[in-house]
């Protein structure tokens, strides 16, 4: 009988005679362990490391069987991450999360994980980590099989997110879309060469929120600046393996966590990116972040690092070996829950503890292809981000593409989704570059209804003319082809198609007319960009007429190439940003400019029978179907009317604006013009002409209604319409 019993148990013990007996909820100390089971079980949700009253809750998603080959948190030396102070065995698995409670761990604690049924020697970064050690690595470590890597690649430390300082304090603006004017920077591009920012805030959130910087936003109008990414990166392998580096970022090491070298004080990363979304919510700032979902900096096929998902778990992260969506070999699957679960958490943490106000979406095409499939607007991760109550009040942008033909969507996602439109940079660039034809640019002009209307508004249109990847506005008018030796690559990234023109000569030159016939070109498309019905993008430095040196992907370029020259003695700087915010202060001013609903082309119930938007060809007739269909065609006007402007102010009042005249000459040669008389206009006031260097005409007398006029080449007027109501 004895023999049957477990060992510690002796049958001539008194407590064996009375019969051994375990209150509920008290430990028997003479159980054996069984297969997951822990002193300290701790829980599967929520992921990543969650400090609690006596010590820390870890769980993370891993491959690996209980009992076999357990999950090991490694809890490091914060003085020397090398240093392993003590591993745990995470013997629980719930849902496929492994998962333990750790007493006495609190916040400042390094930590990492190993897994056995991978590679026991690699220590990888938990993905919902909040703060990382470092974004460094060292390449033939992490991508040799068997080579222990702790302190040689990145870690996590245990945050408190409650904690004072490591949350925003603020207020959102809450920016109406169709009042949203959005201005894509890099933290470190913007500020690095900003004479007004001290040094040792330059390429730093703080020097973002620097008052000098806020304040030319602000003169600028923008209501909405979105950062280039601001998660945790790492340089890819082949980039770390030619001792280069991912300056744009568009390479996640870590989803949570804000990139560490954007701090100005070390390791206060966390602090400094809530003070600075704080402070532009206070100046009525929208913060939104580009943010990459689609793949990871650990590499593809050839070469790869085990850094923190590819090591954890691959395939419940990635598409497998030969799908690839992104071009870098390392696809995020959108149908895994694990991917979903890792995103959703993701934009949730941003919008909840930073007060994050958007978010826009690198090759979001992919995440509407599960498992590598057709593009489905309705996909598992797009409908999780769209049904989510906090994600819901949030701008989502999407690039509605990726790296494959199969995943261009351009007008195809959901009704929560405003887009990139492409279609809008390339017929805008072809116009102004002198390719005829006006058909496709009267859609560009009003909002894009082929592609969004019904079931979404103008403003789902994301208007632009450049991006961070391609051409600057300069080098546009500068350059027909890609300079980009720089990069290593031997000119032959980035795109060839640019639909860009030198005017002449290719590059900089000293020939007056032909830099003045660049700068009225710019002045042209930017126009073209600011008044158009839909959400206008300006590209970082635009308005300060920087030039990456014809460079049209410099993603690898943490240098002068990409960083902004804030030199405004220069007359054309000055005349071109003297340009940009006359042009948007005039938007902004103006409703009819800027609608929240599309047009009809007809007339409001109750006014005075003229529709709300009218064509006009150059003999100020309105346009008929052989005017749209004729193919030589190279100037159009658009009458706005601004008795019918769709929207309501914050009061819930009904908007009115003035009624306004777009005229747009992309031919070389002047033109004669007839303005439209009754009932469109009784006079026209000059408000905007790009054949000036600041836009200001040189004269604001009015001009009759019928009146021939003579309008220059290649120039953009916008006039305001006199009418008797509103004289």
């Amino acid at each position: 009988m004895s023999g049957m019993l477990r060992p510690g148990r002796d049958p001539k013990s008194a407590k064996f005679k009375r019969g051994w007996r375990v209150r509920p909820g008290e430990t028997d100390p003479q159980a054996l362990p069984r297969v997951g089971s822990a002193p300290y079980p701790g829980l599967p949700h929520p992921l990543g490391a969650t400090p609690y009253a006596g010590g820390t809750n870890f769980a993370v998603v891993a491959d690996g069987v209980p009992g076999i080959s357990d999950v090991q948190l490694c809890l490091l030396d914060p003085k020397d991450p090398s240093v392993t102070l003590r591993t745990v065995t995470m013997a629980e698995r719930t849902y496929g999360i492994w998962h333990t409670f750790v007493p006495g761990v609190g916040p400042g604690q390094v930590y990492g994980f190993r897994v056995p049924a991978r590679d026991p020697a690699k220590l990888l970064l938990d993905p919902y980590a909040r703060q990382v050690t470092g974004t460094g690595y060292d390449l033939v470590a992490a991508a040799s099989f068997g080579v222990q890597t702790a302190g040689k690649v990145p870690a996590g430390i245990v945050v408190d997110s409650a904690a004072p300082g490591q949350h925003s304090a603020t207020n959102r603006p809450w920016v109406p879309w169709e009042q949203t004017v959005v201005y894509e920077a890099h933290v470190k591009g913007l500020t690095m060469r900003h004479p007004a920012v001290p040094a040792k805030l330059r390429g730093t959130y703080l020097g973002v929120c620097h008052p000098a910087v806020i304040d030319h936003l602000r003169k600028l109008n923008v209501t909405t600046l979105e950062l280039l990414p601001v998660y945790a990166s790492s340089a890819e392998p082949g980039l770390k393996a030619t001792h280069r580096r991912n300056y744009w970022g568009y390479s996640t090491l870590n989803y949570f966590a804000p990139h560490p070298e954007y701090a100005s004080v070390p390791g206060r990363e966390i602090a400094e990116f809530a003070t600075m979304v704080d402070a532009l919510h206070a100046a009525g700032i929208e913060v939104v972040l580009d943010v990459v979902y689609n793949h990871t900096c650990e590499g593809g096929p050839g070469l790869s690092v085990d850094l923190s998902t590819r090591g954890l778990a691959p395939d419940s992260y990635y598409l497998p070996d030969g799908r690839d969506l992104t071009g870098t070999g390392n696809t995020v699957n959108a149908r895994t829950l694990p991917v979903i679960r890792l995103v959703t958490d993701s934009l949730r943490y941003w919008s909840e503890t930073f007060g994050v106000d958007g978010f826009r979406f690198d090759l979001a095409s992919v995440h509407a292809r599960p498992d590598g499939g057709p593009f489905d607007a309705g996909s598992a991760l797009l409908s999780a981000i769209a049904a989510d109550p906090v994600l819901a009040t949030r701008k989502l942008i999407a690039e509605p593409w990726d790296a494959t033909g199969d995943g261009y969507a351009v007008g195809r996602f959901g009704p929560n989704w405003t887009e990139w439109n492409d279609r809008f940079r390339d017929t805008g660039r072809d116009f102004w570059r002198g390719v005829p034809g006006v058909r496709d640019l009267g859609y560009r002009l009003s909002g894009s209804s082929d592609l969004y209307a019904p079931s979404r508004r103008p403003w789902a249109s994301i208007n632009f003319v450049t991006a961070h990847d391609g051409f600057t506005l300069r080098d546009l008018v500068s350059y027909d082809h890609k300079h980009n030796e720089a990069n290593g690559e031997n000119n032959r990234d980035g795109g060839e198609h640019n639909r860009s023109w030198n005017h002449g000569v290719e590059g900089e030159t000293d020939d007056p007319a032909i830099r003045a016939l660049r700068l009225r070109t710019a002045r042209n498309l930017a126009a073209t960009l600011l008044l158009s019905t839909g959400t206008p993008m300006i590209t970082m430095g635009d308005e300060l007429w920087r030039s990456q040196g014809g460079n049209n992907n410099a993603y690898c370029q943490d240098n002068e190439i990409s960083w902004v020259d804030w030199d405004l003695q220069d007359p054309e700087v000055a005349g071109t940003l003297a340009f940009w915010r006359r042009t948007l202060a005039i938007r902004r001013g103006a409703p009819a400019l800027h609608q929240g609903e599309f047009f009809e082309g007809r007339a409001p119930g109750g006014g005075d029978g003229v529709p709300d938007l009218v064509w006009f060809n150059a003999s100020g007739q309105p346009m008929s179907d052989p005017d749209w269909f004729d193919e030589g065609r190279q100037t159009i006007g658009m009458w706005v009317n601004g008795h019918d402007v769709r929207g309501h102010t914050v009061a819930g009042e009904p908007l009115s604006d003035r009624s306004w005249l777009l005229l747009l000459h992309a031919g070389a040669d002047p033109v004669e013009l007839t303005l439209p008389g009754a009932p469109y206009s009784t006079s026209y006031v000059p408000t905007i002409d790009t054949d000036r260097p600041t836009g200001e005409p040189a004269s604001t007398a009015e001009i009759a209604g019928g009146a021939s006029v003579v309008m220059p080449g290649r120039t953009v007027w916008l006039l305001q319409a006199r009418r008797p109501s509103t004289s």
